[in-house]
Order: C-alpha cells, then structure tokens, then sequence
C-alpha cells in the first residue's frame, strides 16, 4: 500500500509538470491554430469584433478571438481572446473585459502567462523603450511603442489625454511557478486612436477569478471528480498487482493511472494563479 500511494504521488507530480510545460505547450499551440483560422474568418467577413459584444450585439463569450498580437523581437505571434481567468489563459493572452480594445481611445489591459501553457507574456520585460509592435483589430493594424516595464509600488506613466490610446501588457513576476507579483509593460498607440466599442463590465463588476494573479475555483467539481477516478485507479491497479502480477498490472493500469494523473494536474492547473 505504502508503494502504491508513493508511485500515485510521484506519477501526480510528474504529470502536473509534464501537463503545464509539455501537454499544455502542445494544447496551446492547436488552440491558437483554431484561433487564428476563426478570428482570420472574422477579420475577412467584417465582423470581428470592435466592442464587448460579437456582430449581432451579443455578449462576448470567454475565449473569443480579439485581436492579433505581434512582437516580432520576442517570437511572439499569438490571438487575443476575451477574458483573463486561469482557463481562458490557457488558450492565449487574455483581453480585460472592463478595457477598451488595442487601439481604442483609452487603455486596454492584455494579461497573458510567463511559463505554463505556452508562457507568451515571458520574454515582455526584454522588451526595451521605442520599440514597437503591433496589434490587429476589427479596426485595422494599431501600431505600438514601448514606454518601459514596471512593477507594483513604480509610479505609472501619466493620465491619458483626451483620445490617446495606450495597451498595458501585464504577466507574473517572480520565479517558475512561484510569482512574487505583476510586471506591466505600458506601450502608446503610435498614431490616432479608434472609437471606443461599448462596454458591460467595469472595474468593480470585473468577476474576482479575472484579475491579476487570480485563481479559478468555479470547476472545483471536475477536479472532484478527477481526483474519484483517480483514486479508482490506483485502488484498481493495487487489486490487479495482488491478483495477477506485474506484467499484467504494468499493461492494463499504468496508462490509466497517467491518464487519470494528467486529468487530475489539468484540473489542478486551474487552481492557478492566472499568470504563471
């Protein structure tokens, strides 16, 4: 029994990494593919979106493409969805619901993750004062130049004037899978900025899990379930190695238990702080 718990623990970790730094890589990617064909579509018909709402004035769902992301120094060629929860950041930088759009009058907040799942946000602080980048919109190619990088308790760049436009780039800050806070990047729109699209959500109906560093626990109930068939496993795996050996066991239950481990770590990723 000792071993067992001891292999289940070891396969939990190893797969939890394995999940966040190889798997979610590779789910990122195919995520992004599908991204970029939909939001390419959208761009192509004239109904990508320009406010919170789609075409036909219908809330945004979490995960809809927004805009395309651009930053040529850093390799970084990615679709921005709607939404900044821990899952929707799994998919690609995530748009704050309570900003404006890239390029609209105001400031927009992009927040996208240093490490895991694709990590896109993590070479930003490379990125150095002048240069620039660019962002596609349902509005056209908005071109932007870095300002520079800050952390928490650094004195933000002055107030907007009327119909300027400026993009806050923000990712965790800290050590792998350990942030100590939020680094921003602030950029200005270089030329004049678009119409604002209109907004539902504000700063104080922003849901908690879509803030900086925030985590989800809305699909605390799949981990549940995640963690039953797990421990399924193993008890399955225990009875089989009594019964029948090894050999046996090894066929049979080993994949099921990396199965049920990887389902478990995704579910854990969630748990997450947004950023990582």
């Amino acid at each position: 029994m000792t071993r067992g718990i001891l292999l289940l623990l070891a396969s939990l970790v190893v797969m939890f990494l394995l999940s966040i730094l190889v798997f979610g890589h590779v789910s990122y990617r195919a995520a992004q593919q599908q991204l970029e064909d939909r939001f390419a579509a959208e761009l192509g018909s004239g109904t990508a979106p320009v406010s919170e709402g789609d075409f036909e004035d219908t809330l945004l769902p979490d995960g809809a493409p927004v805009a395309m992301l651009s930053i040529p120094s850093i390799g970084l060629y990615d679709v921005v969805v709607e939404g900044t929860s821990s899952a929707v950041l799994m998919k690609g930088p995530g748009h704050r619901r309570d900003s404006v759009l890239p390029g609209q009058a105001g400031v927009s907040v992009v927040m996208g993750r240093a490490l895991a799942y694709g990590g896109p946000f993590g070479g930003i602080s490379g990125l150095t004062p002048g240069e620039r980048f660019s962002v596609i919109t349902g509005q056209g190619e908005q071109v932007f130049e870095v300002m520079g990088t800050r952390y928490a308790g650094d004195p933000a760049p002055a107030a907007l004037a009327s119909g300027e436009s400026r993009l806050i780039l923000m990712t965790a800050r800290g050590g792998p899978l350990a942030p100590v806070g939020v680094e921003y990047l602030d950029a200005k729109l270089v030329g004049k900025a678009q119409p604002q699209g209109a907004r539902q959500t504000t700063g104080v109906s922003l849901p908690p899990e879509d803030r900086p560093l925030a985590t989800d626990t809305r699909t605390v109930w799949a981990l549940v379930f995640a963690l039953q068939f797990l421990v399924a496993a193993e008890i399955g795996a225990i009875w089989s190695l009594r019964r029948f050996g090894w050999p046996q066991t090894w066929i049979v239950f080993v994949p099921l238990l990396l199965l049920a481990s990887l389902v478990t770590s995704s579910q854990v990723a969630v748990l997450l702080p947004n950023l990582i």
